[in-house]
């Protein structure tokens, strides 16, 4: 199949969703398919990353309120492009102005919607939970909820890699709602990628000795990453049991998280890392990872912890939330700090077990080949069946 993949959240710079995107370039020749994605970027350009897949950037301008990101100027960009490349199948990365452009698309190809965001756990129920139930949040944005209806009725399929977010979404009306789990790259990510050096090293950079618990999170410094309160929730924790730290990742919410961390000694930044290697190793080094986000739409970094042998501590809500396996984590209630900070001592007091039940689970984890191999077989069984019934 000619698949051409709408991502209007994809960024050079970005973290799940430029992995995803990556590995899914790499999948499609070897699946027997031509890829084409197509990107609001910085210029116009084309990056060939085989015969049969490469990533084009159109020159876009930049998204206000993330400079790392850029948008699609309007709805004839996306159309041109369609025009040009003629998919058999079209993909479109977000629920948003992008969906609608691919939905009203005059083509004939079939088209899957993938819910790379879930903008209501992002920010209408981050901002306003602790005052309005859910139901209540949701008649205050059912434009939101109708929007989303309309592109339902506009796509063959609307694709989660969630569980929890399937359910909710046809819970709220849509009709084409299905779930393809995602996975972790393989063979990159296992407990043998343990690194003691590296673990004290990063102690020691949380002015920690190595008997001290080593945490680490990873994720764009953005608010709906709830870091403050995974900042909060660590130094609370701290009190009783000697721990650093670590959180890898920028973003727009940097000044803020400094001034969470503010003098605490035993909480540490680290840049990006884009190397999969070396973020194995990171994952594999530390004790406990730690994820506040409950708008995962999928929990990718918690996947490759699990894949690691690492101990998760995560919301009980959202794609990170699905990610939770029973004795091999810890879960707290989303956007309560005090929770986070009694999972992160009882994590703590359950090391040992917690460490050997993932160990030993971490082949289990589901790979992204797999993840591919059934997303690519849905998409030709909804090709089929449309050649059939025309």
């Amino acid at each position: 199949m000619r698949i051409v993949d709408i991502s209007a959240l994809y960024s050079p710079s970005g973290g799940g969703i430029r992995t995803y995107t990556r590995l899914k370039l790499a999948a499609a020749e070897r699946l027997g398919h031509d890829l084409t994605v197509v990107v609001p970027g910085a210029e116009d350009s084309v990056e060939q990353v085989s015969d049969a897949a490469r990533l084009v950037s159109i020159a876009s301008p930049r998204f206000p309120l993330d400079r790392n990101y850029f948008y699609f100027e309007n709805d004839a960009i996306i159309h041109d492009a369609l025009d040009r490349y003629q998919p058999d199948f079209i993909e479109a990365s977000s629920p948003w102005g992008s969906a609608t452009a691919v939905a009203e698309w005059t083509g004939t190809a079939p088209r899957a919607l993938i819910m790379h965001a879930d903008p209501l756990s992002a920010w209408a129920y981050r901002w306003f939970e602790g005052v309005f139930s859910r139901p209540t949040i949701d008649r205050g944005f059912d434009w939101f909820w109708r929007h989303l209806r309309r592109l339902d009725a506009g796509f063959d399929t609307v694709v989660c890699a969630s569980p929890s977010l399937a359910a909710r979404l046809t819970a709220g009306g849509l009709h084409h709602v299905e779930t393809v789990p995602m996975g972790v790259e393989s063979g990159v990510f296992g407990p043998q990628h343990r690194d003691v050096g590296l673990r004290a090293r990063l102690l020691e950079r949380c002015d920690q000795p190595e008997n001290a618990t080593l945490i680490v999170g990873v994720g764009r410094f953005s608010p709906e990453k709830c870091w403050p309160l995974i900042i909060a929730a660590a130094t609370a924790a701290g009190v009783n049991d000697p721990l650093g730290l670590v959180l890898v990742g920028d973003g727009h919410g940097r000044t803020k998280i400094l001034r969470a961390v503010g003098e605490n000694p035993h909480i540490a930044l680290v840049a990006p890392i884009t190397d999969r290697g070396q973020m194995a190793r990171m994952l594999a080094s530390a004790d406990l990872l730690i994820h506040g986000a409950s708008a995962e739409t999928f929990g990718l970094v918690a996947a490759e912890a699990r894949a690691s042998g690492l101990p998760i501590i995560v919301p009980a809500a959202g794609g990170a939330g699905d990610q939770f396996v029973e004795g091999q984590g810890v879960t707290f209630t989303a956007g309560d700090a005090g929770s986070a900070a009694t999972a992160i001592g009882e994590a703590i007091a359950r090391l040992p077990a917690l460490t050997a039940a993932s160990r030993l689970a971490a082949r289990g984890v589901p790979t992204m080949d797999e993840h591919f191999e059934a997303l690519f077989r849905r998409y030709a069984a909804i090709a089929g069946a449309r050649r059939k019934a025309a």
